[in-house]
């Protein structure tokens, strides 16, 4: 089965960069230091290291308890969920001029659950024989 991509960078162990700008787990700044160094607290502390930011000089981590993690990933999922997709979505419905009165009213609620969604509606009437 294909791994799944991780929600963060690296956790844990396998860490490609050398030195480090380490953050403990209530937020404080411990400042830049190697990875064994770094590797040693989260032993010491029975935490997890996780990398916030990559593109930063040096990269920035933090030490982040099991329940502080599955926080964050809620959060960065709500997140993912709340940001504008690039794509749009785009519904079409067709029917006839001589619809029900019931089907029209089922077709209108559907249509709004849509426009609620933020998808693109385009509505096809056909005219009766």
């Amino acid at each position: 089965a294909p791994k799944r991509k991780a929600a963060f960078g690296s956790v844990g162990r396998k860490i490609p960069y050398r030195i480090l700008h380490v953050i403990n787990h209530d937020g404080e700044s411990l400042g830049n230091m190697h990875r064994a160094e770094a590797l040693k607290l989260m032993d010491q502390h029975d935490l997890k290291l996780v990398l916030l930011r990559e593109n930063a000089e040096p990269p920035v981590y933090r030490l982040m308890t099991g329940q502080q993690l599955h926080e964050e990933q809620l959060k960065r999922a709500e997140r993912k969920k709340a940001s504008p997709k690039p794509w749009v979505v785009q519904k079409e419905l067709s029917f006839s001029s001589a619809i029900a009165k019931n089907d029209l009213e089922t077709k209108t609620k559907q249509i709004a659950q849509w426009i609620e969604k933020k998808y693109h509606v385009k509505v096809t009437i056909r005219q009766a024989k």
